[in-house]
């Protein structure tokens, strides 16, 4: 028997965006740059106040200090636990992994999972370059990836929000390899950035990757989910679908198989919460069917006034 013909690899989208794909960056930017224009006055380094690469002076240790930046040689003078603060680089490395894979494409509210993520890559991306940093990213759809070098200013945000929204058709493929995707960050990131992080963490394969990653960089997991995730009415015969590897089954859903349902989706998000809780992380939950711009809002709100109580606290 003649051996089966294998089937062509697929290939990222290249060339010029199209015009619906610019029309949908050109929109994306518009509706961020107005959002935040209120909040982001004033002039500070990388994404949000607190990030940065450069060792700066010594302090004592406050509840909530990242334990990574313990100072060893003044504690060990002072007898006394210090942290050293990073002073933030104005020439910031940035870089965004970015999961658009098959379980990506999923949405019962108003939006799918991958337009949650393209409008939190593209507001993480124009903040990034608000300070003229450098921003690069790996792009993974399913087992494929496109890695874009970083660069400066907002021309490569709008490439890799084009790349983004142009992603190749992955259903049936297998899921996203989000592991490799984070440690290919891991040996292209040469100096100390900042990492952002943006998909639906399904899995625990991904969790020694991001600790690993969050021994050198400043991390930002952004997770996305839809509420049906999280929940299924009892609705009785239905038919589910895995996007990524295209099987289907039926299932009768009952009372009780929406309680077992609801337990295990529970646990599996207590397990993605404790993996990004061991890289150091900070996090950012987004949903389907919330405002996603208003919870990114609050994180950078969040930080500044972190950054502010810590700049109060070294000047007492």
């Amino acid at each position: 028997m003649a051996a089966a013909e294998t089937a062509p690899p697929v290939l990222w989208p290249s060339g010029p965006p199209t015009d619906q794909v610019r029309e949908v960056v050109r929109t994306l930017e518009l509706t961020i740059n107005r959002r935040l224009a209120g909040i982001l006055h004033g002039n500070y380094q990388g994404l949000t106040p607190g990030h940065g690469s450069e060792p700066g002076e010594s302090r004592p240790y406050q509840p909530g200090d990242d334990v990574r930046r313990i100072d060893w040689n003044v504690t060990a003078r002072t007898t006394e636990t210090h942290v050293r603060e990073q002073i933030a680089d104005r020439d910031l490395e940035a870089w965004l992994v970015v999961d658009s894979g098959a379980t990506m494409r999923f949405g019962t509210s108003t939006a799918e999972k991958a337009q949650i993520a393209l409008a939190a890559a593209a507001a993480i991306g124009f903040l990034t370059a608000r300070n003229q940093n450098r921003l690069g990213a790996v792009l993974a759809a399913g087992p494929y990836t496109k890695v874009l070098p970083p660069r400066f200013g907002r021309d490569q945000v709008r490439a890799i929000l084009s790349a983004l929204a142009d992603t190749p058709a992955v259903e049936g493929l297998g899921p996203t390899d989000l592991a490799a995707a984070i440690d290919k960050v891991g040996v292209l990131a040469r100096r100390r950035g900042f990492v952002t992080v943006i998909a639906d963490f399904a899995g625990t394969g991904w969790i020694d990757p991001l600790a690993r990653l969050g021994m050198r960089h400043d991390l930002l997991a952004i997770a996305v989910h839809d509420p049906r995730e999280r929940d299924v009415p009892p609705i009785g015969l239905v038919e589910l679908v895995d996007p990524a590897t295209g099987r289907h089954r039926e299932v009768r859903v009952t009372s009780a198989i929406q309680q077992r349902y609801a337990d295990a989706a529970a646990a599996q998000v207590a397990r993605r919460d404790e993996g990004i809780r061991r890289s150091g992380a900070d996090a950012i939950e987004l949903a389907t069917d919330a405002d996603w711009l208003q919870s990114i809002v609050r994180h950078v709100r969040r930080k500044r006034v972190q950054a502010v109580n810590a700049q109060v606290l070294r000047t007492r």
